[in-house]
């Protein structure tokens, strides 16, 4: 019953807050890991708990009393700024418990203690427009780190680190120049950091770019370093090729933590779409045309043809309300052939073959493909005619020679037979 309470007067709260800059507060998830002994062994159980993120200063009263309420005070680094003019229902919020890399080494910001507590905070836009990750520090002297939090607690935080990326998900061309988006904020004045880019694929891990600003040392490029001195480890990528494809991770060190973001690729390249006949086609009646659609270049693989007929319009004596198109079904495909540089192509064909009903009527190929917001037609009006009279009469002719020829023919070899006979 409690969790229903909390839920309606988050809600409540939330109806009439339409931006970031309108409020103080966001909804979000903790994924809390609660820890518990079972005999001689410790357990763990994965806890999703909905709670207040807060904006504020230490001391300040929760907007929700009867929720847990993480409070982030003020910092260097604004976490709002990163969410600055987005609607609240744009955001996805969720909450973990963070464990250091050395427990025993203190944060350089103002106010850590040794033993402070981590919480990471990562807000995701729902339309993969940015991911903005933090990390919150509460002061404590001396944190268990696996210890229960109530219900109504209030955890008072500050935002130690901050890292962004405006290109979680990435749609790029054959060819292009894209940068990877990925930045950075400490809450301290010349942090010693690390910043790390590789990418992943089937489990292989390849390192791009690393750099140590206590060192100097620069392993790979792609980064600039006057960029990254102002907290921008922004990855340029130039002349995308399909081999580009796939999961690259910006990592940013600041001993004892660790922060990261995922930044996906996809190569999306549009289809060229042709036809083996002009904008019109004329045959006679009875005859036969191989008519062909080819898609060609596009990337990824799936792409979809589809060949329609739309009979003359007006044919039923009106314009509006006629008949809709039909979908051919005799359609043969061909198999997809791949090109230099990792694109494919692919054919749809049919063989036409005309009555006089056709005359008139519009041959559609429509191609569908990921990259295409709308669908690429390509059409062809049928003109059928009659065999003519000149060709009737041709044929007469012909036919005529050929049973004149049989029969001189026939005869030829019945005098021949006749004389072979005679034993003279």
């Amino acid at each position: 019953m409690g969790m229903v309470l909390n839920i309606l007067i988050y809600f409540y709260l939330f109806a009439g807050l339409h931006c970031i800059q309108q409020m103080s507060w966001l909804p979000c998830q903790f994924v809390d890991h609660v820890f518990f002994n079972s005999g001689n062994a410790t357990e763990v159980q994965v806890h999703n708990r909905a709670v207040v993120v807060q904006f504020g200063n230490a001391g300040d009263t929760s907007v929700n009393p009867h929720a847990i309420t993480f409070l982030v005070s003020g910092s260097r680094v604004d976490l709002r700024r990163y969410l600055d003019a987005v609607a609240a229902d744009q955001l996805d919020c969720e909450l973990q418990r963070y464990k250091a890399e050395d427990n025993e080494m203190r944060w350089p910001g103002h106010g850590a203690h040794k033993h402070d507590c981590w919480f990471t905070c990562t807000f995701r836009h729902t339309e993969d427009l940015f991911t903005v990750t933090s990390l919150l520090r509460q002061g404590q002297e001396d944190c268990h780190s696996r210890a229960a939090i109530g219900d109504r607690d209030t955890i008072v935080t500050t935002v130690a680190m901050v890292l962004q990326t405006q290109s979680p998900s990435l749609i790029a061309r054959l060819g292009s120049d894209q940068k990877l988006h990925c930045e950075f904020a400490v809450d301290h004045k010349k942090p010693h950091f690390t910043v790390d880019w590789h990418s992943r694929e089937h489990g292989h891990r390849t390192r791009l770019f690393s750099h140590d600003s206590r060192t100097g040392q620069t392993l790979g490029r792609g980064v600039g370093l006057r960029s990254l001195a102002k907290g921008d480890a922004s990855f340029s990528l130039p002349i995308v090729k399909i081999g580009h494809e796939g999961l690259y991770v910006c990592s940013v060190s600041v001993p004892p933590l660790s922060i990261s973001q995922d930044i996906t690729l996809h190569i999306q390249e549009s289809p060229r779409v042709s036809l083996n006949v002009g904008s019109t086609l004329t045959l006679q009646e009875a005859g036969e045309q191989k008519v062909v659609c080819t898609a060609e270049g596009y990337y990824p693989l799936d792409v979809d043809i589809k060949w329609y007929q739309q009979e003359e319009p007006g044919a039923s004596g009106q314009r509006v309300g006629g008949p809709l198109p039909r979908r051919l079904q005799n359609i043969l495909l061909s198999s997809h052939r791949n090109n230099h540089g990792g694109t494919y192509s692919l054919s749809a064909f049919f063989y036409l073959k005309p009555s006089l009903s056709d005359s008139g009527s519009q041959f559609t190929c429509k191609v569908s493909h990921a990259s295409l917001r709308m669908p690429i037609q390509k059409s062809f009006v049928l003109t059928v005619h009659e065999p003519s009279s000149w060709m009737l009469a041709a044929l007469a002719v012909l036919l005529l020679v050929l049973g004149c020829g049989f029969v001189l023919l026939r005869l030829y070899s019945a005098r021949r037979r006749s004389h072979e006979k005679k034993p003279y």
